[in-house]
């Protein structure tokens, strides 16, 4: 699918890179795709500099922005231990990140799909009794862009994004614009998943429309109706791609 990453769906530049930034991408990644398992110890200080090059100085910066982001922790006289799963900062937007270059996994794409189900349709009924003219047009542009778009993938994918995204802004919700990053990982893992170029999907633009004319209305309920019917049919589509799987 292209160059497109999270963060060009995030539309942000993401860290800033740095020796320590560049590690503890490359170790939670391996984290994240099995290579560390949880409880397992990750090797010492020393080994870590030498295999990445880098002073021990930027392993210990490397470390603490993985203890942060709940992936490891650092007990003196034991050493430095992968923390499980349930502990991760999972809407942290770089794990979400490095879920991209892990291998699919089902149990995780599912539960994704299940938070979206659960806050997407709500998001939509409070857009549809909130949004702003300005905020309505933006969710009108995202749908005319998928509509129109016969070029990239990549541009696709964003209009996608941008839709979604605009729902949560116009929910005028705090919380639910922190959970944005979701979206763009879902979107990106069940693209990667089913190796299709989602524009092929045309029976999803209009659901996409139907929410957009209802939250334009301001029908609320229909809104949230219509939202629901959208991530029930991206649903179907995650389960038919996991059920026949695809090339990595």
């Amino acid at each position: 699918m292209g160059g497109i990453s999270f963060y060009d769906l995030k539309q942000t530049p993401g860290p800033a890179p740095s020796l320590a930034t560049d590690m503890a991408r490359d170790l939670g990644r391996r984290i994240i795709g099995g290579g560390y398992e949880p409880g397992r110890l990750v090797e010492d200080e020393g080994a870590l500099a030498l295999r990445y090059q880098v002073s021990r100085s930027v392993v210990r910066d490397a470390v603490k922005i993985l203890v942060g982001k709940g992936l490891l922790e650092v007990r003196r006289g034991i050493g430095t231990r992968v923390r499980p799963r349930g502990s991760w900062g999972l809407l942290d937007d770089d794990v979400l990140d490095w879920y991209q270059s892990a291998a699919p996994d089902g149990g995780f794409l599912r539960q994704l799909m299940e938070a979206r189900r659960m806050f997407e349709p709500k998001a939509a009924r409070w857009a549809a009794e909130r949004a702003s003219e300005a905020q309505k047009r933006g969710i009108e542009t995202a749908v005319k862009r998928m509509e129109d778009e016969r070029g990239s993938i990549e541009d696709f994918v964003l209009a996608d994004a941008s839709f979604h995204g605009a729902i949560l802004r116009a929910a005028q919700n705090e919380f639910l614009i922190a959970m944005e990053g979701m979206i763009y990982s879902a979107l990106l893992s069940s693209i990667r998943l089913t190796n299709k170029d989602p524009r092929e999907n045309e029976s999803s633009i209009p659901f996409h429309r139907r929410v957009y004319e209802a939250i334009a209305t301001g029908d609320a309920t229909l809104a949230e109706e219509a939202m629901g019917q959208l991530l029930a049919d991206a649903n179907e589509r995650l389960e038919q791609g996991l059920k026949t799987g695809s090339p990595q």
